[in-house]
Parts: structure tokens; C-alpha cells; sequence
């Protein structure tokens, strides 16, 4: 990403003059010194690749706008990380994962938390009835009193979600 000089200057300036209010405002929300400082980073990041928010006149609004995202989503891999560790916990020890396997797991987890988080509520529910529970269309049908093609429709929506989850994750490899 190339950026001009100019622009370079006013993020810099930018950068001088927030990141210290963005800082605190991410320490009271996190509590804790590490967090707010990765989460500040990706925040300027993020709004260095948006180079029209530099011309604007609430850069805080928009920071705080991506802060607050940027929590939600730790709080939510922390979710998922906890939920993983709980699972394992339960687990025989020759059984366990090694470090790497287990991270690759929890990524990809956050990353079907993620999806179904964006799925409508009744394509996400009808997905799950039936890849955790093994539920027919027609048993998640009358869960949800909707019709069996209804279900159908919700599937074949949730799969394609998932198709276009491999496909990312098959471009992030190359």
C-alpha cells in the first residue's frame, strides 16, 4: 500500500495525537495493559488502510467505533478459546493435541463462530440442528415451524457460507 507523503504527515499526526486517549480508553474497557495495546495498533491499522477517515473530522469516532469492535471480537475468541479448553480438559492425555494442532483448531472454530454469527438466526440454528445433532429437515422444520423447504433453503445458505469459508481459507495459504 502505497501512501503519499502527505498523508504519511497527517497520520503521523493523527497517530501523535490519539493513540494515547484510544490507550486508556482500551485499558479501562480490557484491563489490562498488553491487550490495549495490540488492540490500539490494529485500530490505526485499520484506519490507515482508510484513508478517506484521515480527511474526516471525528478520526475518535471512528476509532472508537473499530476499538469497540476490536473488543467484542478478543471477548469472542476468548469464548471459543475457553469453550476449546474446556473440551480438551476432559480429554485423555495421549489424545490431547499438540500446541500447534490445538491453535490451528481454535482458529478455525473462531472462524465458524464467526460465520454463524453472520448467518441469519434460522440458517445458523437450522445448521446446527442438523450437523450437531444429526436432525432431519423435517425434525428441524417443526423445531423452528417453518416448512421442510424452508430448511432446505437455510441449508443450502449455510453451506455455501461454508464453501466461501474454505475458499478464504485456501487463498490465505498461497
Amino acid at each position: 500500500m502505497s501512501v503519499s507523503p502527505a498523508a504519511q504527515k497527517q497520520f503521523g499526526a493523527l497517530y501523535k495525537d490519539h493513540h494515547p486517549w484510544l490507550l486508556s480508553l482500551l485499558r479501562r474497557r480490557l484491563g489490562c495493559d498488553h491487550d490495549a495495546a495490540d488492540l490500539a495498533q490494529d485500530a490505526f491499522i485499520r484506519l490507515m488502510r482508510r484513508p478517506q477517515v484521515l480527511e474526516d473530522d471525528s478520526p475518535r469516532a471512528y476509532l472508537t467505533t473499530v476499538a469497540k469492535g476490536l473488543c467484542v471480537d478478543l471477548w469472542r475468541r476468548r469464548q471459543v478459546e475457553q469453550a476449546w479448553r474446556d473440551a480438551v480438559a476432559a480429554w485423555p492425555e495421549w489424545v490431547i493435541p499438540s500446541l500447534e494442532e490445538q491453535a490451528l483448531v481454535i482458529e478455525t472454530l473462531y472462524e465458524v463462530d464467526t460465520m454463524l454469527r453472520q448467518m441469519p438466526e434460522k440458517v445458523a440454528a437450522a445448521f446446527l440442528m442438523s450437523r450437531l445433532e444429526g436432525l432431519t429437515y423435517s425434525e428441524i422444520a417443526k423445531r423452528l415451524a417453518v416448512s421442510e423447504r424452508s430448511v432446505k433453503k437455510y441449508m443450502a445458505r449455510a453451506m455455501y457460507e461454508c464453501v466461501l469459508l474454505e475458499v478464504q481459507a485456501d487463498e490465505a495459504l498461497i
